[in-house]
């Protein structure tokens, strides 16, 4: 073992490429296998409509690490982002709007229209989560703490009653505490959007280690990436080729090979073999464990462990080309910047984002689905025709499959409801509309290859966080077969294009070689 080390990557997705090259820096033999033609997993641009450039999954550049982004050299590689300053807007029904600014006190004046009291509570509101974050993100780039040490060092910063309120508070009870207006309450409550349901305690703790994490002081890598979320994609494996990893498209792999003393290589569809001495698998547990290993070498309750993982909370994607923008100007006036549309968040009340919750556990598509839209186009003029836009709405949250019918059945539907949802704030937008699709979760399962269509491959709740991600136990990138190594968003610190887990766990690989880099 040692520099002449051999590995396979499984999944080119954003993680296997981090790891990838860290591995290839220190001159290991890496080979990266990718089932699709195009690289990138969930973080791909695909030319959904002739001339028309989207991003299929992940949509927004907000948390990959500055340390992935340094090390691996991704602005070298083509890796360019448009800050964006309001990060999102939030119109109403009822006309009122709130602009969501890097800046706090910018923030609380945008409130102050609203509700003077919400105004100063927001200043109040944003520093919790300053100081929250700024402890629980020195862990993004390490094996994850057990609860003890997180309580030990919370309890040295002389801030454990933060740690108490984001493990046993429920978000909603917290939002409650602090705000009184129902505007400002919805706004927030989409913090809870890796959660679920904000009901549950542990919600807060979630939304510290995600939703707010636009509070981090690099806002400079906040934003729209320049040709798409692919191009972080694409900056990776130009950085991880140039140090010497392979990576090959069409190149499924159909089993994870294992012999007397752990992984031996993988075997693709096309029947051929790959030995290998290290195996990491950016696909998500319940893939890699019960369809890449079959069950092989795994014992009976490890295996239930795997079964028993959370993937209820799926999402689904629509996408269209514009001839024109959605008309806001309701909301920001005749004159506004079109860039003020970069990224709009609907969501019009508290209740609204709890039943969404409540329906998509219950199987149901719901009414009330909170929506993400985005217009890249906007900052970026390379994925549209000239004058003309791209669009896309993340929409949480909806079931992994139909309880009373099939997706492919309401597909259709669900799309139409959401361009009048939308028509209710821009009334333009059916107009405006050339072309359009909808991903459903299965359609997302199918084409990325994640199960359920779970974009952070397990559901964002305590107990498959932090120690007990993905189970307690197996937190730290190793499995129980020798050798193989999880690489991917089902490890901590969880999902969104961050390049932490494929960090990490390629750290522990070198650190098991005994190599630096």
């Amino acid at each position: 073992m040692g520099r002449n080390t051999r590995v396979v990557i499984v999944g080119a997705g954003h993680n296997g490429l981090v790891a990838a090259g860290y591995l290839a820096r220190a001159e290991l033999n890496v080979t990266v296998l990718e089932r699709r033609n195009v690289i990138g997993g969930a973080a791909v641009t695909e030319e959904w409509f002739p001339g028309y450039s989207i991003s299929t999954c992940s949509y927004i550049c907000h948390i990959l690490q500055k340390k992935v982004i340094d090390d691996l050299q991704l602005r070298k590689y083509g890796f360019h982002v448009y800050p964006i300053d309001p990060s999102r807007i939030h119109p109403f029904p009822n006309g009122k709007m709130v602009k969501l600014w890097h800046d706090d006190t910018r923030t609380s004046e945008d409130i102050r229209v609203i509700s003077p009291h919400d105004a100063d509570a927001w200043l109040e509101w944003a520093d919790f989560w300053h100081r929250a974050v700024r402890i629980l993100s020195d862990y993004y780039l390490t094996p994850p703490p057990s609860l003890a040490q997180l309580t030990d060092r919370f309890r040295a910063e002389n801030e454990e009653e933060i740690l108490e309120t984001l493990l046993t508070v429920p978000l909603k009870d917290i939002i409650n505490h602090y705000f009184e207006s129902d505007e400002v309450k919805a706004m927030v409550s989409t913090g809870a959007f890796d959660m679920g349901d904000i009901s549950a305690p542990g919600s807060a703790y979630i939304t510290a280690l995600y939703r707010y994490s636009a509070y981090r002081e690099d806002t400079e890598n906040y934003g729209i990436v320049r040709g798409g979320m692919g191009e972080i994609t694409q900056s990776m494996a130009r950085s991880a080729q140039a140090y010497g990893a392979s990576i090959r498209t069409d190149a499924e792999v159909k089993r994870i090979l294992i012999g007397n003393q752990g992984v031996t290589g993988v075997e693709l569809v096309n029947g051929e073999l790959l030995e290998a001495d290290i195996v990491m698998s950016n696909a998500d547990p319940k893939r890699t464990f019960l369809k890449l290993l079959n069950g092989s070498g795994l014992d009976t309750d490890f295996l239930g462990d795997i079964k028993s993982l959370k993937t209820e909370s799926a999402s689904a994607k629509f996408l269209c080309s514009l001839k024109e923008l959605p008309d806001f100007s309701a909301y920001l006036g005749s004159e506004y910047d079109p860039k003020n549309l970069a990224m709009v968040c609907i969501c019009p009340s508290l209740e609204y984002s709890e039943q969404s919750w409540i329906d998509s556990k219950n199987g149901k598509v719901s009414k009330t689905p909170i929506i993400q839209l985005q217009i890249p186009s906007v900052y970026d003029k390379t994925v549209a025709p000239e004058g003309h836009h791209v669009l896309s709405m993340w929409v949480y949250f909806v079931p992994s499959s139909v309880k009373d019918g099939s997706w492919s059945e309401v597909k259709q539907q669900f799309g139409e409801w959401l361009i009048n949802e939308v028509c209710k704030y821009a009334p333009n937008f059916r107009d405006a509309i050339i072309d359009w699709t909808v991903l459903t979760p299965e359609d997302i399962e199918d084409r990325i290859g994640l199960t359920d269509g779970n974009i952070r491959h397990l559901d964002m709740v305590p107990q498959q966080m932090m120690s007990r991600r993905p189970l307690a136990g197996w937190s730290d990138y190793q499995t129980p077969v020798k050798g193989l190594y999880l690489c991917g968003a089902g490890t901590h610190p969880g999902g969104e294009v961050t390049g932490a887990p494929g960090h990490n766990a390629a750290h522990v690989v070198l650190e098991k070689l005994g190599l630096t880099v």
